[in-house]
C-alpha cells in the first residue's frame, strides 16, 4: 500500500507565509482527528482516541507523506471536498474565523484529503500544481 494526504491551498487567497502555513496544519490534523472521538480510560481519563484505519496505520508508521498543491478558487475549493466525500475518502475542509485576515469574514482555506491510499488521492487532485 502507498498512502498519502494531499493539502489544497486557495491561491486566490493570498495568504501571508505564515497563515498558509497554519492553514496546511490545520487541515491536515483536521482530516487526522475528523472520526475521533472522546473516551475513558480504566482509571477515568478522558482521551481522544482515533481510530486507525489501515491506510491511516500505514501513514503513520511508514512515510507520513503530505503534498501542497493548490487551486483557483473556493468554488474549485468546495468543489474538491464534494468529490472526496462522494468517493468515501478521509478528508477535512478548513474554513478559517477571519480574525487575523480576510476581514473577519469566516473563509475557506484549505482542503486536506486522506491519508488514503494514493492512487484514489489523485483521482482527486491529479490536475493540482504543486504549491
Amino acid at each position: 500500500m502507498n498512502t498519502k494526504q494531499v493539502i489544497i491551498v486557495r491561491k486566490d487567497l493570498n495568504m501571508r507565509r505564515g497563515k498558509e502555513a497554519a492553514q496546511v496544519a490545520h487541515a491536515s490534523l483536521g482530516a487526522v482527528f475528523s472520526k475521533s472521538f472522546v473516551a475513558e480510560s480504566n482509571v477515568g481519563e478522558k482521551m481522544k482516541v482515533i481510530p486507525l484505519s489501515s491506510e491511516l496505520e500505514e501513514w503513520f508508521n511508514v512515510r507520513f507523506t503530505k503534498v501542497c498543491v493548490s487551486c483557483d478558487s473556493e468554488e474549485e475549493l468546495l468543489a474538491l471536498a464534494e468529490k472526496a466525500d462522494a468517493a468515501g475518502m478521509l478528508h477535512f475542509l478548513c474554513r478559517d474565523a477571519g480574525i487575523t485576515e480576510f476581514s473577519g469574514v469566516p473563509t475557506y482555506t484549505t482542503l486536506a484529503i486522506g491519508p488514503a491510499e494514493a492512487s484514489e488521492v489523485d483521482k482527486i487532485t491529479w490536475h493540482l500544481k504543486l504549491r
